[in-house]
């Protein structure tokens, strides 16, 4: 595809398997999931999951500049979790990085996440 391109920054972390930050074609931006690494150690943030959160939105924020867009962009949001009863949590932490309207979304409990985190976010922006 002549139109594809890849989409990285140092401002989020590096992909940790054979994926890219990002990949754009034409005006439609595929996020790979972000789990709450931190971009300059590669450290998880871990605990509260407000803070693990926080970071998983920051992360998809700075691959959403590195791509020409910000996070008013996005259309899809999955999260996946592995307790739905952070759901009221990570709701209060995704309302203060997107304005209304609001992306489509969906959220799902799943058994395990990479690195054993407690959350994993993927997006869809429309540039």
């Amino acid at each position: 595809m002549s139109n594809r391109a890849i989409i990285s920054t140092p401002s989020a972390p590096a992909a940790i398997g054979p994926y890219s930050q990002a990949v754009k074609v034409g005006h439609t931006v595929w996020l790979s999931g972000q789990i709450p690494l931190q971009p300059e150690t590669m450290e998880l943030v871990t605990g509260d999951i407000g803070a693990q959160a926080k970071q998983v939105f920051s992360n998809l924020s700075a691959i959403a500049a590195a791509a020409g867009g910000s996070m008013d962009d996005a259309v899809k949001i999955n999260i996946s979790l592995t307790d739905l009863n952070d759901f009221a949590a990570v709701n209060e932490v995704m309302a203060s990085f997107f304005s209304e309207p609001y992306p489509a979304r969906a959220c799902v409990q799943v058994a395990a996440l990479p690195k054993a985190v407690d959350i994993e976010v993927e997006m869809i922006m429309a540039l």
